[in-house]
């Protein structure tokens, strides 16, 4: 698809140029995917504690974030993986700052006997070119539903939209304006069809499958230290 894709987890390009920076701030939102990449319940338990600390720096950063999905890990407080969106002129800053390989080191809280004590996962990120997608979607407006306090419960700000020609829809209500949820909606649809893409291609699920290995002998972006999760 042109104009949309997930960024190589290496994330060896350098910072974009001028007109590539202006172009991000127009765009702005961006969705990122923390992964365990397969990997054991430690693994999980970094992803999780990495998605904590990301939400942190967004926070200070003023960016906004929105926890899309999740999967679970086998144990309380550990994800699989995770789904998000950035939004704000420090988005792709911070998205910056964490995609790649991110290395944890601490003795596993699972495996009291176990010798590792090197866990990895990864984080990749999507965009896509918003202006592209919209005449081949419609978009429905309902009523926000759910926790959002009063002004989203008496707003129709909430979307459903549906790509024409894949029949893929998704509803979103997480942000407080129609035009916001409209955009968060645009952008995970682009999302979806790239991952149907690569469900699609034999290649794409082969190196899917060793991306676990891949990230491991990589660079880490980003390491840190302990149960409490500190950078150094």
């Amino acid at each position: 698809m042109s104009g949309a894709g997930w960024v190589n987890y290496s994330c060896r390009a350098t910072a974009p140029g001028a007109d590539a920076q202006k172009q991000w701030r127009e765009k702005r939102m961006i969705l990122l995917q923390l992964s365990s990449a397969q990997g054991p319940e430690e693994c999980c338990l970094a992803v999780k504690k990495a998605l904590d600390r990301l939400i942190k720096e967004a926070t200070r950063q003023d960016v906004a974030v929105t926890v899309l999905e999740t999967e679970t890990g086998r144990y309380s407080d550990t994800l699989r993986s995770a789904l998000i969106s950035l939004d704000g002129d420090n988005a792709w800053a911070l998205s910056e700052s964490w995609c790649g390989t991110i290395q944890w080191i601490c003795p596993s809280p699972y495996r009291p006997h176990h010798g590792r004590k090197n866990w990895f996962l990864g984080i990749g990120r999507f965009t896509a070119d918003e202006q592209e997608q919209s005449d081949a979607i419609h978009y429905e407006t309902l009523r926000s539903s759910g926790p959002g306090g009063q002004h989203v419960n008496k707003t129709d700000s909430a979307v459903r939209a549906t790509h024409l020609a894949s029949g893929i829809s998704v509803k979103v209500q997480s942000e407080r304006s129609q035009h916001a949820n409209k955009r968060l909606a645009r952008l995970l649809i682009a999302w979806k069809l790239e991952q149907q893409q690569q469900e699609n291609s034999a290649a794409l699920k082969s190196q899917r499958r060793m991306f676990h290995h891949q990230i491991e002998r990589g660079n880490p972006r980003r390491t840190f230290t302990g149960m409490a999760f500190i950078e150094g």
